[in-house]
C-alpha cells in the first residue's frame, strides 16, 4: 500500500510539474501578443469586459464509484479542505501567475468560485488534486499546489484560454484588401467621379458602363438597380438584375447577361467585369451597410472601377486605394442647375405651391401635413421608406406628370436618392432628425451636412420642368442654420466599414462550441484588431436582435447565419414574429408553400381603412419581401417564390389605393382612436395613460392593476370579458372595476366578491 501510494505521489509530482510548464509557455506567448507590430492597431475594451462575453461551462464532478484518493490518503474533512482553497486563492502571488496565465480578475474570480463548489460538492475528487490536498493538511505541501488543478477547472469552464491565439488570428482585419487575391492580382483603373446631386457625374459612369463589353452596376437602392436595369435593356445593352430578393433575366430564356445591375450586397467578388460602377460610395462609412461598398470597392475584378459619390469621400478612397497599390483619378462635376436659398420660410402650409417638396423625418409629421394640405383643397403625393418600391414609382409619376391635378409632395428623406422627381421646391418641415449613433443608440439631432445637400439637391432638375430650383424651411428660426448647413462641404469620411463573414464566425463556433451566435459576434466585434485609421465595425445590434430572436430553434450555424443577415425592421413587429416562423418551418425541414402563407399573413387582404391597417400591409410587404430573399438562399423549402411575386403585385395595388386615399384613412383613423396619429403615437399616449393609472392605483396590488400597467388588457377587454363570463354564466375571481375606470372624483364603488363554484 505504502508502495503504491509512492507511485500515486511521484505521479502527481509530474502531472503538477507538466502543468506550470505549460502555463510558462502559454505566458511567452501571451508576452509575444503584447509585443505584436498589430497592437497599435487594436481598439477594444478592457480585458475584464471582454472575458465577461465569454459564457462558463459547467464543470460537473465524474461520478467514480471508487475513491482511490481516500483509499490513498484517508478522506477529507470538507472545513479544512474550505481553508486550504481560501488561503491559495488569498495569496498575491497566486494571482499574479493566474494573471499572466491569461486569467483576468472577472475569470479568476468566475473560476474560483466554480472550483471551490466543485471541491465542496464532489463526492469524489480526482486522485491527483485529492493527494495534493491531502499532503497540505499533513504539512507536506503548500496551498499554492493547488495552482496547477485550479488552471486546469479554470480552461475546463472557459475553453477559449486554450485557443486565445487561433481566435486572435481569425479576427485579425488589419488587411482587408488581401482578402480578395483575384482583384489584387489584376491592375484595375479607379476613376472617381465627384459631385453634387444632380451633376451629372453617375450619368458619365453610365455611359461607359453601357459601352463596355461587360459590366456591373452596384446601387444602394433596388429602385436604382432597377432603373439602370430598364434604362441599358431600353438602350440595346442587355443587363440582368440580382437584387436580394429578385433575378431578372434580360434573355427570356434566362440565359446571364454580360452586364448586371445589382444592389451593393449583392455584388459578385469572383466574376471578372470590364467596367464596375460603384454608386452613392460615400456610404462606405455607414454605420449599418459600410461594408457591403468596402467589399465592392476591394474585391470587385474590374478593368475600370468608377465610383460615384460625394467629393467627401476623395480622401478616404484615395487611402484605401494606396493599400491596394491602385492610383484613383478624380473628375469633379458641378451642378448643371442654380439651386437658391430662400429669404423666408414658409411659415404656414396655405403658401405651397405647384413643385414643393415638403420634407418630414417622422411619420406623424407626414400624416399632418398632407391631410392639413388636402384641407385646403391640393391633391398630395406622399412618398416615405415604409412604402412598397411599385407605390413610390406610382406616386412620384403623379407627381412628376404635368398633366395630373397633383402638384404637392410631402416625403421624408427617402426622396434623397432612387427617385427621379421634378421638384421646384425643397421645403424642410424641421431640421432635426432621429439616428443611429455608433453604440446602435437612437439620438435626436440636427441632420448632417451631407444629407442637407443630398435633399436640398433634389429640387430642380437638369431637363425637367422645374430646372431652377429653390429650398427653404417651414419655421422661420430653422432658416438661419439651413444657409449654414448649405454653405458646407461635405465632411470629409475618415473610415470604411466592415462587417464579420460567415467563414469567420464558424471558425469561431469551431473553438466555442457551446456559444451562441449572438455571443460570437459580440466576442468577434470585441476581440478583432482593426485598423482603426481607415476601418470601423459595422453596428452588429439588428443581427444580433434576429439571432436571439431564433435563438431557440435548433438550426445549423450557417443557416443561423443566413436568418440573421435578413434585412428586416426590427420595429415591425409582425414582419419578426413571421422571420421566427419562417425559421421554425426550416429547422422542421418543412416547406412553406404558398398556402402556409396566406394562412399566417391573412390573404387576401382589403383595401386599408384606417391607418394601421395601411401600416399593416406595409408590414404584410415586408413578410412577402423577406419570403423572396429568403427564397434565394433556401430554394428547396421557399419555393413558390413566383406565386408570392404575384402577392406583392396585388398588395402594391392595394397600399397604393390606401396611399391615394390618405386623408380618408386619418379621418377613419382619428374616429376610431380619437387621432388621426399613427401607432407609434397611440402607443406613447396608452403608456402616458398607463403611467396616470399606475400613479393613481399605487399600493392597490391586484391584478387587474398589473395587466393594464402592461398594456395585456384595457377597459374596453375587461368590458367585453365580463360580458361574456355574464352571459356564459361562468363565476369567475374577484376583477377590480376600479383599476380600469378612469380617474374620476366619483368614490370607488363597493367591492363584490363571487365565490368559485367547482364543477364536478
Amino acid at each position: 500500500m505504502l508502495q503504491n501510494s509512492i507511485k500515486i505521489r511521484s505521479l502527481c509530482a509530474a502531472t503538477q510539474n507538466l502543468c506550470i510548464a505549460r502555463a510558462n509557455t502559454l505566458l511567452n506567448r501571451h508576452v509575444k501578443i503584447v509585443n505584436s507590430p498589430f497592437q497599435q492597431h487594436r481598439t477594444k475594451k478592457n480585458d475584464s469586459t471582454l472575458s465577461s462575453l465569454f459564457q462558463p461551462i459547467e464543470i460537473k464532478p465524474s461520478p467514480d464509484d471508487i475513491n482511490v484518493g481516500a483509499e490513498l490518503t484517508g478522506s477529507l474533512n470538507k472545513a479544512d479542505l474550505l481553508k486550504v482553497l481560501n488561503k491559495f486563492y488569498q495569496q498575491k502571488e497566486i494571482k499574479q501567475l493566474l494573471m499572466e496565465n491569461g486569467l483576468d480578475n472577472y475569470i479568476q474570480h468566475r473560476a474560483y468560485v466554480d472550483f471551490r463548489k466543485y471541491c465542496l460538492n464532489a463526492q469524489t475528487l480526482p486522485v491527483d488534486l485529492h493527494v495534493v490536498v491531502s499532503d497540505i493538511l499533513q504539512g507536506a505541501g503548500h496551498p499554492s499546489d493547488i495552482l496547477p488543478y485550479f488552471l486546469r477547472h479554470a480552461r475546463q469552464m472557459f475553453p477559449h484560454l486554450e485557443c486565445m491565439d487561433d481566435l486572435k488570428k481569425i479576427s485579425d482585419l488589419t488587411s482587408p484588401p488581401s482578402w480578395y487575391p483575384q482583384a489584387r492580382a489584376i491592375t484595375r483603373k479607379i476613376v472617381f467621379h465627384a459631385g453634387p446631386t444632380n451633376s451629372g457625374k453617375t450619368h458619365h459612369a453610365l455611359q461607359r458602363f453601357l459601352t463596355a463589353e461587360s459590366g456591373v452596376y452596384c446601387g444602394p437602392l433596388k429602385l436604382l438597380a432597377t432603373e439602370v436595369f430598364n434604362k441599358s435593356n431600353q438602350n440595346g445593352t442587355p443587363c440582368d438584375l440580382v437584387t436580394g430578393e429578385e433575378r431578372s433575366f434580360a434573355d427570356p430564356n434566362k440565359n446571364p447577361s454580360s452586364h448586371v445591375a445589382c444592389t451593393v450586397e449583392m455584388t459578385s467578388i469572383t466574376t471578372p467585369y470590364e467596367v464596375a460602377v460603384i454608386d452613392e460610395i460615400q456610404m462606405i462609412q455607414d454605420p449599418a451597410r459600410g461594408w457591403a461598398w468596402a467589399r465592392a470597392l476591394l474585391g470587385v475584378i474590374a478593368n475600370e472601377i468608377h465610383l460615384c459619390g460625394e467629393a467627401g469621400a476623395i480622401d478616404l478612397i484615395q487611402q484605401l486605394c494606396l493599400t491596394t497599390g491602385e492610383d484613383v483619378e478624380i473628375r469633379k462635376y458641378k451642378r448643371l442647375t442654380d439651386l437658391r436659398i430662400e429669404s423666408s420660410a414658409l411659415g404656414t402650409l396655405n403658401n405651397v405651391q405647384p413643385g414643393d417638396c415638403i420634407v418630414c423625418f417622422n411619420k406623424n409629421d407626414i400624416y399632418s401635413v398632407s391631410r392639413a394640405i388636402e384641407a385646403t383643397g391640393k391633391e398630395v403625393a406622399v412618398i416615405y421608406g415604409g412604402l412598397p418600391p411599385g407605390t413610390k414609382l406610382a406616386q412620384a409619376a403623379k407627381f412628376n406628370d404635368p398633366d395630373n391635378s397633383c402638384k404637392v409632395l410631402v416625403a421624408t428623406d427617402a426622396i434623397g436618392m432612387g427617385l427621379n422627381l421634378s421638384i421646384k421646391r425643397i421645403i424642410f418641415y424641421s431640421l432635426i432628425k432621429p439616428h443611429v449613433n455608433e453604440k446602435g443608440e437612437k439620438e435626436m439631432d440636427t441632420i448632417s451636412v451631407s444629407q442637407a445637400l443630398q435633399i436640398a439637391g433634389r429640387a430642380g432638375r437638369y431637363g425637367t420642368q422645374w430646372e431652377q430650383g429653390s429650398v427653404t424651411t417651414f419655421k422661420a428660426e430653422d432658416l438661419n442654420m439651413l444657409h449654414t448647413l448649405l454653405s458646407q462641404t461635405p465632411e470629409p469620411l475618415t473610415k470604411a466599414g466592415l462587417h464579420p463573414t460567415a467563414d469567420q464566425i464558424e471558425l469561431y463556433a469551431y473553438h466555442l462550441p457551446n456559444a451562441t451566435l449572438s455571443n460570437l459576434m459580440d466576442i468577434f466585434v470585441n476581440l478583432c484588431t482593426v485598423d482603426d485609421s481607415l476601418y470601423f465595425m459595422c453596428n452588429i445590434e439588428d443581427f444580433k436582435f434576429l439571432a436571439e430572436t431564433i435563438q431557440h430553434v435548433p438550426l445549423p450555424l450557417r443557416a443561423r447565419y443566413v436568418f440573421c443577415c435578413a434585412p428586416i425592421n426590427r420595429k415591425m413587429q409582425f414582419v419578426c414574429i413571421m422571420f421566427l416562423k419562417f425559421a421554425r418551418q426550416y429547422s422542421r425541414n418543412q416547406p412553406v408553400t404558398f398556402d402556409w402563407l396566406c394562412q399566417n399573413i391573412g390573404w387576401p387582404v382589403q383595401t386599408p381603412k384606417t391607418i394601421g391597417e395601411l401600416l399593416h400591409l406595409e408590414s404584410v410587404f415586408d413578410v412577402l419581401d423577406l419570403y423572396l430573399w429568403l427564397s434565394y438562399r433556401f430554394m428547396d423549402l421557399f419555393n413558390d417564390a413566383s406565386l408570392v411575386r404575384e402577392m406583392q403585385k396585388e398588395l402594391d395595388a392595394v397600399i397604393q389605393q390606401g396611399v391615394v386615399q390618405l386623408t380618408r384613412l386619418l379621418r377613419n383613423s382619428e374616429t376610431d382612436f380619437s387621432s388621426y396619429e399613427d401607432v407609434v403615437s397611440i402607443n406613447k399616449r396608452k403608456q402616458n395613460y398607463l403611467k396616470e393609472t399606475e400613479l393613481a392605483l399605487i399600493g392597490k396590488g391586484r391584478l387587474t392593476d398589473q395587466l393594464i400597467k402592461d398594456g395585456v388588457l384595457t377597459q374596453q377587454m375587461i368590458k367585453e370579458l365580463k360580458q361574456e363570463w355574464s352571459q356564459n354564466g361562468e363565476n369567475v375571481l374577484e376583477i377590480d372595476s376600479s383599476a380600469v375606470r378612469p380617474s374620476s372624483p366619483e368614490p370607488p364603488k363597493t367591492r363584490r366578491k363571487r365565490k368559485i363554484t367547482k364543477t364536478k
